[in-house]
């Protein structure tokens, strides 16, 4: 490494301006257009320990649409901004190349393609703690690799939560959405028989992901009495405990991922907290699952795509500048797999 790499205030580009274009969220409002704009802001600093990413690629998830809204209010009291939102841009997710490094970072130099989460990806340039970044997978472009790392991971951690083994059978609730197409894959590289539930328009999506059955949920109740399953993922966020309970083994697993049924005040986190309050009284195992962003499940995942056995499925991109049409797309359901914005 570079004396000039070690200086916490040098960029590879010299001479670069000291603004830069990104998404700007001065309040919270559940309409994505009329609460981000496009703006000129300062070009981030970073510390000593931090890490200066060119954003090449972002993605947008459910959190991102919490960001937006400031719901449930329970995150607003955890710290995310009472009255508008603490962080001015709700990116989370990025791909890109360091432009720059902290004096204490060794893991990273100017130059290297990375993945992984930040605050502030929707814009030309991020700030990253090295800890929550990896290298890039090489056989994956920007925006590929930008899809992976916040449902990537959760779907890595959700998986592990629920134990799967060869030979199980798994059932992925969500199947389509971005949590659910990496859970799909990351079951089935561990030989589990999994079965995907998703509506009809997805089917297709589903299996080409490796789902051994797929299960439209407007046309079969999973929950039939017909299977039941060692382990369930479910991301879809609005079915009842014991709707679920009902399609597990008798010492199956359930791992509950986010919570989508609108309430404003837990937001259907309150289901989450209800299984672990339930699960002591009873043989099967249901557990909330909250994701924890860190480098090394990036690493693991990167080998998983280098093997083959797991992809990014990527619905459609937008440029910076339709972000608010990015998030709309995926809120209004007709994303198949990831939506991702390019810059």
């Amino acid at each position: 490494m570079t004396a000039a790499a070690l200086d916490p205030t040098t960029s590879t580009t010299a001479g670069a301006a000291a603004t830069m274009t990104a998404i700007v969220q001065d309040r919270y409002g559940s309409e994505p257009e009329a609460v981000l704009r496009l703006g000129e802001t300062a070009k981030p600093a970073i510390g000593g320990d931090e890490v200066l990413v060119r954003v090449r690629a972002a993605s947008v998830d459910r959190g991102t649409w919490h960001l937006l809204t400031g719901m449930p209010y329970a995150m607003r009291a955890a710290g995310f901004g009472v009255r508008s939102p603490k962080a001015p841009n709700p990116g989370r997710a990025l791909a890109g190349v360091v432009e720059a490094v902290g004096a204490k970072v060794t893991e990273f130099a100017p130059g290297d393609e990375v993945y992984g989460t930040c605050d502030g990806s929707f814009a030309q340039y991020a700030v990253a703690q090295p800890s929550i970044l990896a290298r890039k997978p090489p056989k994956l472009s920007f925006e590929q690799a930008a899809a992976v790392p916040v449902s990537g991971v959760t779907a890595l951690q959700a998986i592990r939560k629920a134990n799967v083994q060869s030979g199980q059978a798994v059932l992925v609730v969500g199947a389509s959405g971005g949590v659910g197409t990496f859970a799909v894959q990351i079951a089935k590289s561990l030989g589990a028989v999994v079965t995907g539930v998703c509506s009809a328009e997805k089917v297709h999506l589903v299996r080409s992901l490796g789902a051994d059955h797929v299960i439209d949920y407007t046309a079969q109740d999973f929950a039939d009495g017909t299977h039941r399953y060692d382990a369930i993922i479910d991301t879809g966020g609005n079915r009842r405990l014991s709707h679920l309970r009902r399609a597990l083994t008798a010492r199956g697993t359930l791992v509950i991922v986010g919570g989508e049924t609108g309430g404003r005040v837990l937001g259907g986190f309150d289901r989450s907290l209800r299984a672990g309050l339930v699960s002591p009284f009873v043989s099967q195992k249901l557990a909330m699952l909250t994701a924890k962003e860190n480098g090394a499940d990036l690493d693991a995942i990167r080998e998983l795509i280098e093997a083959g056995d797991v992809s990014a499925a990527v619905d459609r991109a937008y440029p910076l500048s339709e972000t608010a049409a990015a998030i709309r797309h995926l809120m209004d359901g007709h994303a198949q797999g990831k939506v991702v914005v390019t810059v």
